[in-house]
């Protein structure tokens, strides 16, 4: 079965949809007053650029089946993943009139991408039992 062959490709890619979705999304009449907590937006972006960053490794070592070093993986991921939180923000800041870009979601999806890359890095540096090469 394909998708067993290419499970972080298709999580990743779902993944990426789901935050493209939810950053363009309206909110509109959904009542989120109710739910006070400080920075939790920024909270909220962290996680989805932390987890983008790891299915983002995971997806290049799943394609290269680890032949790709784990520091150039770790760094393409975030590299990708940090741009993408920043088209994001821009297509929010330019495109919508119901959302705006804000440098600090831009610092708190970057933050994420950097911590998921070095967990990542971390994982696989050789002293877990988790291999980088298959």
């Amino acid at each position: 079965m394909v998708f067993k062959q290419y499970v972080f490709t298709s999580g990743f890619i779902c993944w990426m949809l789901l935050i493209t979705i939810l950053s363009l999304y309206s909110f509109e009449g959904f009542d989120t007053q109710k739910i006070s907590i400080p920075h939790l937006d920024k909270l909220v972006h962290f996680v989805f650029y932390f987890i983008a960053a790891i299915l983002g490794s995971m997806l290049i070592k799943e394609r290269t089946k680890g032949q790709f070093n784990l520091l150039g993986t770790v760094i393409i991921s975030m590299v990708v993943v940090i741009i993408y939180g920043i088209v994001i923000e821009v297509i929010q800041n330019t495109f919508t009139n119901y959302r705006s870009g804000d440098l600090y979601d831009v610092l708190a999806n970057s933050l994420g991408a950097f911590f998921g890359g070095g967990i990542i890095f971390i994982l696989f540096l050789g002293k877990t039992p988790l291999k980088w090469k298959d």
